[in-house]
């Protein structure tokens, strides 16, 4: 009998625990608002896209300087490669703790094109503003006295949701314990990447160098949007991802178009002909293959899906959208999918800059996300197989003379980067069941369980090299712009965050 009643026993010391502390941690967090949110301001004004070394090394210096507030030694973790950005490492070890977790997001942004930011925004010049600027938020002084902000306030920069408010958070909620004298109950680790948004190029070599550092039970990934529904959601896996380049050619130089239309190939036209034999009418993959090898959801996963909130009247309200794609297959279940996505399309020029000419190439970017069972290699390969079955030259390469001679149909097919491969944590993993159970105290509904995030993280890799599990726990507003123009993070979700972060640092 005491083996059945002590674990329920237990879960009650726990709860009432949490609910003695969490309005502490509310409280102090309220109390120093400003402070906070202005250092996560400081943050966000340094730039943070890879290639622009200085900025990213400023940007792990300021991480450091956290940690350094906190009491944390903290070092940096290299890759060999010349131009890379560090991992920004450190760890607080709890005497008698037996569960060690690393607390990972990453601190480079997508790259940006300020002119594609709506008047009066800029990556790096952070803006507070009283609402979503397409629905008319007006700017709001940034506070520099202590005050109360409006949680309906945003805050408008490169990095402000993906993944620098991540980074914030988990810093910012062992900053609160640290002040109100805490004690976290497992061990914890600190690990800030530079380079995800780059597909993580140098992770592996890290994770292999540093094997016994980094040591742990579990890898808490703080990274995405929180549920459609404002919810707080736990997600126990990613998708894959790969990015392609596809290039087709016609003439060697461009042509008048009234001189040689009829006659001379389009490649735009001929660009958009292959891209639209990709995709039916419904937006589903018409390449060969391109779903055989998905490995499908498990009982336990199908049954967490079915438990998810309805949203998609949320989205299609939200983003206007009257017919999405699928077939009405639902949101959840396309998720589990892979996808072919076409991030952009370039041939010529438009607008005030169009000219009368047939162009000499045209190319489009793709981007495929794979699920479980997927692999980068195979699901490239049934792309390139796809093209070839149209009749083109595939070749990786600029066409030679000799080669647009012998070949009327060429594609230039490149990887933009290597890629990497769909990971899942089994649902019932039990340290995983203690985060939710610490998560769950914060929230007054019960935490959203989901298979697999729609975005991608190469989680994989802490899979295979180091054996440990990785979950993820978002925390930013779903609506937040991410890798696009105009990102920005809601106030309310970020401060709940921090009170998250806390929460899992003290869990049993």
């Amino acid at each position: 009998m005491r083996k059945i009643i002590f674990p329920v026993f237990c879960f009650c010391v726990i709860s009432i625990q949490a609910q003695t502390i969490n309005p502490k941690i509310q409280e102090f967090i309220n109390s120093k608002q400003t402070v906070l949110l202005n250092q996560f301001i400081e943050f966000l004004r340094i730039p943070n896209v890879l290639g622009d070394s200085i900025n990213m090394e400023r940007n792990a210096s300021f991480i450091q300087l956290m940690l350094k507030q906190q009491s944390v030694e903290s070092k940096l973790l290299r890759s060999n490669k010349p131009g890379s950005a560090p991992v920004v490492y450190g760890e607080v070890m709890t005497p008698g703790a037996s569960t060690t977790i690393i607390f990972y997001a990453h601190y480079d942004g997508q790259p940006v094109n300020p002119a594609k930011w709506s008047e009066g925004l800029h990556p790096f010049t952070p803006k507070l503003l009283s609402d979503r600027h397409d629905k008319g938020g007006m700017p709001v002084a940034i506070p520099t006295t202590n005050k109360l902000w409006d949680p309906e306030w945003r805050i408008y920069a490169r990095g402000a949701s993906d993944d620098k408010a991540g980074v914030f958070a988990i810093l910012a909620a062992y900053e609160v314990l640290r002040e109100l004298k805490l004690k976290p109950n497992i061990n914890i680790k600190f690990f800030f990447e530079g380079e995800e948004e780059a597909g993580s190029i140098n992770l592996g070599q890290i994770l292999e160098e540093n094997k016994k550092l980094l040591d742990a039970d579990l890898w808490l990934i703080c990274d995405g949007p929180s549920h459609f529904s404002g919810k707080k959601q736990i997600l126990f896996g990613v998708r894959g991802d790969a990015n392609i380049d596809l290039k087709v050619y016609a003439s060697k130089r461009p042509l008048h178009s009234g001189n040689y239309g009829n006659w001379a190939p389009n490649p735009a036209m001929r660009l958009a002909q292959l891209l639209s034999s990709m995709k039916d009418k419904d937006g589903m993959v018409t390449i060969k293959g391109f779903y055989d090898d998905v490995i499908p959801l498990t009982t336990v996963e199908k049954t967490a899906i079915f438990k998810i909130p309805e949203f998609e009247t949320i989205l299609r309200k939200d983003l206007l959208m009257i017919n999405p794609d699928g077939a009405g297959r639902p949101f959840m279940e396309l998720l589990n999918l892979p996808t072919l996505n076409i991030n952009g399309i370039q041939s010529a020029n438009i607008g005030n800059l169009s000219a009368n000419i047939i162009p000499t190439e045209a190319e489009a970017a793709l981007d495929l996300r794979l699920v479980k069972g997927n692999d980068v290699e195979r699901q490239i390969n049934k792309v390139i197989a796809h093209v070839k079955s149209l009749g083109y030259h595939v070749i990786d390469h600029e066409p030679t003379d000799e080669e647009r001679t012998n070949f009327p149909l060429i594609a230039k097919i490149s990887k933009r980067s290597h890629g990497y491969n769909a990971q899942r944590t089994p649902m019932d993993l039990p340290v995983a069941q203690r985060v939710i159970t610490a998560v769950n105290t914060t929230i007054n509904y019960e935490l959203i369980q989901v298979p697999s995030l729609g975005g991608s993280l190469p989680l994989y890799l802490f899979e295979q090299i180091l054996n440990t599990k990785p979950i993820t726990l978002p925390i930013v507003n779903f609506d937040n712009n991410q890798h696009a123009e105009n990102e920005n993070v809601k106030i309310g979700f970020l401060l709940k965050g921090i009170e998250t972060m806390a929460a899992i640092m003290l869990m049993k």
